[in-house]
């Protein structure tokens, strides 16, 4: 066999890998190898870490799993009672945690002026951060003509500033001490544009684009790390509190229950298993969502076509919203 058959035939078995793998995880290849020959999470034993949006949802259930493993945790959101609740939880699930080793550390964490006393209360009560956890975010259903343009304000203020004021503070911590990790739970949406989401979409892709210029930045050095946490439809209760087209408005719709949804605490495992071992970007869903993005990584202009030729966008809601794919039109 000569040289250019050789290739032809890695080729075509690589393009079989990405149409076929997919159909049969729920993650990315990487993540899912990493699942079992990587890093456990128990590796993470010990390490201080720091979860936003720590109330409810996949950043609930993140500390869930933290806890298990033996970590410190910090947890943020602003409603103080579901914070209880939520250390409350992590404490029954470890009985090897003190009271002392998770912190309720209620924040607004849009109002950016607060950023750096609480960083501050966090490294007087446990001495040092390993690990900040960028959860907190809201979704998005309205028509891309009808948003106004302050929703698109309100979105980045909370999706994206927020994160990026508190990160900068974090990194310059790591920096000078050569420790840390800085995970972004983002979305298949920074990826994958998303249909009557296009504030929360854009959101997302600014993520990805200050987050991978960092990255770039940092090349040749050790610390800190940067994960980008990628889930596709999650069973959570995101549409109630979702923005619309108007400020200040929720969705306030009741989130479907779907088979095409990965739950929550699924997602929260494996985004656990991707900071473990540092994965520079996960993927987190079913089945159809992940064959879409591997399309849309690898095969661009095909992705394309067959979105806007065959699939179209009342396919995309669907896969996202379930029963509710038609509240918006």
């Amino acid at each position: 066999m000569d040289l250019l058959a050789f290739i032809g035939l890695i080729s075509i078995f690589i393009v079989l890998l990405h149409l076929i793998y997919p159909w049969f995880s729920d993650c990315n290849m990487q993540l899912a190898f990493l699942e079992k020959f990587g890093k456990p999470i128990s590796s993470l034993k010990g390490k201080v870490v720091w979860i936003t949006g720590a109330s409810s949802g996949i950043g609930e259930h993140l500390a869930y799993v933290l806890a298990k493993a033996g970590c410190k945790l910090i947890l943020s959101a602003r409603r103080e009672l579901l914070l209880q609740n939520v250390k409350k939880a992590c404490l029954e699930g470890n009985a090897h945690l003190k009271d002392d080793d998770v912190l309720v550390l209620p924040l607004d964490i849009s109002n950016i002026n607060l950023h750096q006393e609480a960083f501050d209360t966090v490294i007087n009560k446990f001495g040092k951060l390993d690990i900040l956890v960028n959860n907190a975010g809201r979704s998005q259903r309205a028509k891309w003509e009808n948003i106004n343009i302050d929703v698109d304000r309100e979105v980045f203020e909370l999706n994206v500033f927020s994160h990026l004021s508190l990160s900068r503070i974090a990194i310059k911590y790591f920096l000078q001490n050569n420790l840390g990790q800085i995970a972004v739970v983002s979305s298949i949406c920074g990826l994958f544009p998303a249909p009557y989401s296009s504030s929360y979409t854009g959101s997302k892709h600014a993520l990805h684009g200050y987050f991978n210029s960092f990255r770039v930045e940092q090349i040749g050095q050790n610390f800190p790390s940067i994960t980008m946490i990628c889930p596709g439809p999650v069973q959570t209760n995101f549409l109630q509190e979702a923005f619309t087209e108007k400020p200040r408005q929720k969705f306030g719709i009741e989130t479907d229950k779907a088979d095409n949804k990965i739950s929550a605490s699924r997602c929260a495992t494996l985004s656990a298993i991707a900071i473990a071992n540092e994965v520079s970007e996960a993927w987190i869903s079913h089945s159809s969502v992940l064959f879409l993005t591997y399309l849309l990584k690898y095969y661009p202009n095909i992705t394309s076509w067959i979105v806007f030729k065959f699939v179209g966008k009342r396919f995309l809601m669907k896969l996202r919203d379930a029963k509710n794919s038609n509240k918006i039109e």
